[in-house]
């Protein structure tokens, strides 16, 4: 599927190749954290199908609970979240972030990580498979 989005200002736009099938919810504390959520959405795709068009995203750089370097990409205009990724086998994929894909209304999260830090006010947990790390 392909889909486009840009970050809350629009200084950063991107475009990407993805399959469906690869949204999901992450509820690791550093989400919670970096979103001020419950959990964060993203979409995970091989590198080489996404692609920036406008506009260049600043970087922070973070290691995860699980102890793997993430570069968490957002816009410096905005602060919109834009992408993640990683190093070694990591950097071969980027998780782009849900909330800036113009077509979200139609990729529905289909799995979930980090179900040990999940709030699970909802029943969030239960409503799809899911790790209790990652």
């Amino acid at each position: 599927m392909h889909i486009d989005g840009n970050c809350h200002c629009g200084a950063i736009r991107f475009e990407a190749e993805i399959d469906p099938d690869e949204v999901g919810i992450c509820h690791c504390t550093d989400c919670q954290h970096l979103t001020g959520s419950v959990y964060r959405v993203t979409v995970s795709v091989p590198k080489e199908n996404f692609r920036i068009t406008a506009g260049e995203p600043k970087t922070y750089v973070k290691i995860a609970d699980n102890g793997r370097t993430r570069f968490q990409m957002f816009c410096g205009n905005c602060g919109s979240p834009i992408y993640t990724t990683g190093t070694d086998e990591d950097a071969k994929e980027i998780g782009i972030r849900w909330g800036n894909i113009r077509q979200r209304r139609e990729l529905a999260p289909r799995h979930q990580i980090w179900c040990s830090s999940a709030a699970n006010w909802f029943g969030e947990r239960d409503a799809l498979p899911g790790r209790e790390r990652d």
